[in-house]
Order: structure tokens, then C-alpha cells, then sequence
């Protein structure tokens, strides 16, 4: 069975799992904050949903970034760098667009995950 996650906006749900994998959405609750601050809270955000479906941050396996400016990638990297930490075994396969956001929107996350325990 699919299970699915509400979140804030219609037509949409923040996550969905199935079996032992996730998948997760984010983008940050504050628009007005740096890339820097809005990479923090979309991360922060990637881990509550994560959490809320039974996996976390060193179970994901694939994420996608998008970024409105691709010459502040750097900035997020950093961010990126610090929220997974120095272990490379928690490391996830990335990529990273450059993309039109919606308003002040300066980053938005996808990731996979596995479930620390799968139904």
C-alpha cells in the first residue's frame, strides 16, 4: 500500500512511501532568509518528513536539488556538506539544477530514502 503525507499545498503531497522506500519534498518555510538560511530549513524540513515515514537523513540514497541561481551553488554546497557531515557512507547521490522558482523561493529538495524499517 501507498502511504502519502499532506502537506501545505493543494494538488500535492510532501511525501509518499511504498514498501521500503521514500520520497520527500521541500522547499523553506522563510522566503525572506539567504540561500544559505533557506538550504538550513528545507534540509531541516527534508528530515521531519523523512522521520514521519520511518527513515532519515543517512538513509537517503538520491537527491535532486534545485537552485534559482547556479552561481550560488557553492553557498549550498556548504550547507549540503555540513547537514550530512564527514562520513562519506552517508553521502547521497546528487545532482543539482538551476531552475526557475516560484516567488522568493531559492532552493527546493527531492530526495529517495530507504525506510529504517520497511512494512
Amino acid at each position: 500500500m501507498i502511504e502519502r503525507k499532506r502537506g501545505l499545498y493543494e494538488g500535492r503531497n510532501k511525501s509518499s512511501a511504498y514498501k521500503d522506500l521514500v520520497w520527500t519534498v521541500a522547499t523553506s518555510f522563510d522566503t525572506q532568509a539567504d540561500l544559505a538560511q533557506q538550504t538550513r530549513h528545507t534540509l531541516n524540513t527534508i528530515q521531519k518528513n523523512l522521520n514521519e515515514l520511518g527513515s532519515d537523513k543517512a538513509r537517503i540514497v538520491s537527491a535532486q536539488v534545485y537552485i534559482a541561481n547556479m552561481a550560488d551553488k557553492p553557498i549550498m554546497d556548504e550547507v549540503w556538506k555540513e547537514w550530512f557531515g564527514p562520513n562519506p557512507d552517508h553521502w547521497p547521490q546528487r545532482a543539482c539544477l538551476g531552475v526557475d522558482l516560484e516567488g522568493d523561493v531559492l532552493i527546493e529538495v527531492t530526495v529517495t530514502a530507504v525506510r529504517c524499517n520497511p512494512l
